[in-house]
């Protein structure tokens, strides 16, 4: 049921996205000739108006196929002849519609909540030496560490591993000031667990705080900027090799670890808002990665329709469309080729387990 329900919020999210272009395009009148969920063979279709709406085969994308994207019709309706600003509304919609979902899925999912860790420190260990005078104290929230934001509290480890050392750069709010520590010193200390093991550890005691709505909406808007930043933190770590294909997922491989989350989970219900916050962040990650300037995402569209519709205002030229078509349909076919790959290391991985 789980991994059912994975597939099906994938395909909302994919209908929602196309569904973004669609209304836009609707909405400043250029011509939709095809509306399709799903790609492959059509197994319903039905022709309304101008436009055929689908639901095809192959469970993977969809589309939104509007008169004239490559340009070369006369239809006065086409895409090609809407304002260029028109057309930057409809090249984001789809990622606009990602966001607002996954926005208020985020909401929902905290909705319950009666209470989170914050990062604002509570209480020290007496091993601690971070503490004192010329260093952190109690009710200080931290607001950045070398440099990154502190959205939520788990953002704290998340960045102290990626930056390991043990001198860091923070900035924290004290007294409703901030202060800036610059270079400090973070002593970790061995402490025995209740387990046996030993783990290292800087002695310090987060607050747990009580949320009422207006908490659960900012707490659920934190959340929705550290999946943002996450975008980004990935990116670097694939460019400067931190990690590699083997630590990126497809569409099987995140149904395969939402399912494993949802049966992992205490209660049903709790696998429902478990499953609801993997959706929401890739709901989050689609809108950002679809706005990346990458030849066949929609990004790539918005620097296209920017570079020519500025060269186009300086020369009184029309730039010919077929180029930046070119460029898509390469970008495409690399794009369509990373997710081969990517889909065959996740499959190969599910049979080796």
């Amino acid at each position: 049921m789980s991994i059912l329900f994975a597939i099906l919020l994938f395909s909302i999210l994919i209908f929602l996205h196309e569904l973004g272009h669609f209304a836009a395009a609707k909405l400043s009148g250029v011509q939709v000739n095809e509306f399709s969920l799903f790609m492959g063979p059509a197994i319903w279709k039905k022709q309304m108006g101008e436009t055929l709406y689908a639901i095809r085969t192959i469970p993977i994308g969809g589309y939104c196929a509007m008169e004239g994207e490559d340009g070369g019709s006369e239809n006065p309706r086409s895409f090609d002849k809407a304002a260029w600003w028109k057309r930057l509304i409809i090249l984001v919609a789809g990622a606009a519609m990602n966001f607002i979902t996954g926005v208020l899925l985020m909401i929902i999912v905290y909705l319950p909540a009666e209470a989170v860790v914050v990062p604002v420190i509570d209480s020290f260990a007496e091993y601690a030496t971070v503490c004192g005078e010329n260093g952190l104290q109690k009710g200080d929230r931290i607001l950045k560490l070398d440099g990154e934001n502190i959205y939520v509290q788990s953002d704290f480890s998340l960045i102290l591993s990626m930056n390991p050392g043990d001198i860091h750069d923070l900035v924290v709010e004290r007294g409703g000031e901030k202060v800036v520590l610059n270079d400090f010193f973070m002593e970790k200390h061995p402490v025995l667990q209740a387990d046996g093991r030993e783990r290292m550890m800087f002695g310090m005691n987060f607050t747990v705080e009580e949320l009422d709505f207006g908490g659960k909406l900012r707490y659920a808007w934190s959340q929705t900027l550290d999946t943002v930043r996450m975008v980004r933190l990935s990116l670097q770590m694939l460019l400067s090799g931190q990690a590699g294909i083997q630590d990126m997922s497809g569409p099987v491989g995140i149904v395969q670890m939402m399912s494993e989350t949802a049966e992992a989970s205490k209660t049903r219900f709790d696998a429902i808002l478990n499953i609801l916050y993997f959706g929401a962040f890739i709901a989050i990650n689609l809108a950002v990665m679809n706005l990346l300037p990458i030849p066949a995402l929609d990004g790539g569209r918005v620097v296209g329709l920017l570079i020519t519709t500025a060269v186009e205002a300086v020369t009184r030229k029309k730039i010919d469309p077929k180029y930046e078509g070119y460029l898509h349909g390469a970008g495409m076919i690399l794009l369509l080729a990373l997710m081969a790959v990517i889909m065959f290391k996740d499959i190969i991985f599910l049979f080796r387990r």
